[in-house]
């Protein structure tokens, strides 16, 4: 079997889908495993699921860096430690800068059907606008808030009754399975972009563009 794939999983938050991809990952036929989860904060349930799971953790926190452009470098030097093969960016609520997305794949989702719907909102303004129908998004993340070249979606009914916290607690359980499908594929097979296009397959591995 070929050697497994590298994820660096970045979290803020519950570390849902982190746990996704650590429960996917015990499978060896996978072809992925978690080496680091990194966090922007302490005390969050993402990085005791990494603990539990004995994965290696880091936390690089905004505030204790005088700029933006330093806390950028840093956490970009501290994913590089792991020498990742594709980093995961799991609920993780800052926007990563150039010193992390052009020395690594970025993989990040997103709880609405791109390009609708971006920001931090996705559900609420979904709903607000009377869709029947969204879903969610994974996608290479860029330097935009949700711009990135799409790789993979999948749509999700409104229905009547929903309110935001029950419609996205639905469009999670699906994101969990795409985005667990989209690394292992992605690892497993391979992919290309080109220009906003992803295809993933009938390659060696790594990213050309």
């Amino acid at each position: 079997m070929s050697k497994a794939g590298r994820l660096v999983v970045l979290v803020s938050g519950s570390g849902t889908n982190l746990q996704a991809l650590l429960d996917a990952s015990a499978d060896p036929s996978y072809g992925a495993r978690v080496v680091a989860v990194g966090a922007d904060r302490d005390g969050i349930e993402g990085l005791a699921r990494a603990a539990r799971a004995n994965v290696p953790t880091f936390v690089e926190k905004l505030g204790d860096y005088p700029t933006r452009a330093e806390w950028d470098a840093a956490i970009a030097a501290r994913i590089a430690e792991y020498e990742p093969d594709l980093v995961v960016s799991a609920g993780f609520m800052k926007i990563l800068g150039p010193p992390t997305l052009d020395a690594f794949p970025v993989l990040n989702t997103h709880p609405a059907l791109l390009p609708s719907f971006p920001g931090a909102h996705g559900v609420r303004d979904a709903l607000a606008h009377g869709v029947k129908v969204t879903g969610c998004t994974v996608m290479l993340a860029d330097e935009g808030v949700d711009s990135g070249p799409i790789i993979a979606q999948e749509a999700v009914p409104v229905l009547p009754d929903d309110d935001e916290a029950v419609l996205h607690e639905r469009i999670k359980t699906v994101e969990r399975r795409l985005l667990v499908d989209m690394v292992g594929r992605m690892v497993r097979e391979g992919w290309t972009v080109s220009g906003r296009i992803v295809r993933i397959g009938n390659q060696t591995g790594g990213e050309s563009t």
